[in-house]
C-alpha cells in the first residue's frame, strides 16, 4: 500500500516561492496499476521524484508498507531506492555496451542475488516481457524502441521492488507499441504483485489503469 498524505513541495525562485506539489493525498493498494496524469508543468515529474526518494518533500508524508520515506536519513534512502524502487524512463536509459541480459542483471549486482540466480531471474523476466532467444544477447542498438522499453521494464523488476515508477514510458513509441507497453505493465502489476505508477500527459491512459490521478498546477483535481 502506498499512502500519500498532504504532500507539498516548494522551491525558491528568486524572490518567489513556487509550489510544485500542493497538499496532494492519495492511496494505491499493493499490486495495482495507477496513472498520474497532467499537462507539462502540472507537477507530475516533481511528484515522481518525491515518490522515488530522489527529492524530499517540504511537508507531508509518503508511506510505503507502513514506512514514511519522507523521514528517512540519507543512508536509508539509498537502500530504499536500491531495494524497493524500480524506474522506467522515457529514454530507456539502457547501458549501450551491455546486452539486454546484462542490462537486466546490472541492478542485481548491487543487491543480494548471486551471479547464477541473478542470471536466471534476468532471463525469466526477459521471457515474460517478450524478449526471448538471441535477442537477450543483443545490445540496445540492435533492438527496436519497443524492445528496448521491454528490457527497461524487466530491469526495473530485477530486484523485486515494491514499487515501479514509470516516467512517460511510451513517449518515444508509436501509438500501437505504446498500447502494448501499457498492457504489459498492467499484466506485470498482477503477475509480479508490484505496484506500478505511470506518469503521463496522455489523458487517454486514465481508462487503462486501476486508478487515475489528475494533477493541475501542482494540485490533485480529480481521482478515479
Amino acid at each position: 500500500m502506498i499512502k500519500v498524505s498532504n504532500l507539498t513541495k516548494t522551491f525558491q525562485s528568486g524572490d518567489n516561492v513556487v509550489t510544485a506539489v500542493h497538499n496532494v493525498s492519495f492511496e494505491v493498494p499493493a499490486g495495482q496499476f495507477a496513472s498520474i496524469i497532467g499537462k507539462s508543468g502540472s507537477g507530475k515529474s516533481t511528484l515522481l521524484s518525491l515518490l522515488g526518494a530522489l527529492d524530499q518533500p517540504t511537508d507531508g508524508s509518503i508511506e510505503i508498507a507502513g514506512h514514511d520515506i519522507a523521514r528517512l536519513g540519507e543512508r536509508a534512502l539509498v537502500r530504499y531506492r536500491r531495494e524497493k524502487i524500480g524506474f522506467v524512463f522515457q529514454g530507456y536509459n539502457l547501458i549501450p555496451n551491455l546486452t539486454a541480459l546484462e542490462n537486466v542483471m546490472l541492478p542485481q549486482s548491487f543487491g543480494r542475488a548471486n551471479s547464477h540466480s541473478g542470471k536466471t531471474r534476468a532471463m525469466e523476466l526477459l521471457d515474460q516481457v517478450g524478449i526471448t532467444g538471441d535477442k537477450q544477447l543483443r545490445k540496445p542498438g540492435r533492438l527496436s524502441g519497443g524492445e528496448q522499453q521491454r528490457v527497461a521494464i524487466a530491469r526495473a523488476l530485477a530486484n523485486r521492488p515494491a514499487l515501479i515508477l514509470a516516467d512517460e514510458p511510451t513517449g518515444n513509441l508509436d501509438s500501437e507499441t505504446g498500447k502494448m507497453i501499457f498492457d504489459l505493465l498492467h499484466k506485470l502489476s498482477r503477475s509480479q504483485e508490484t505496484t506500478i505508477i505511470v506518469v503521463t500527459h496522455d489523458l487517454s491512459i486514465a481508462g487503462k489503469t486501476d486508478k487515475s490521478f489528475h494533477l493541475q498546477d501542482g494540485k490533485l483535481i480529480s481521482k478515479k
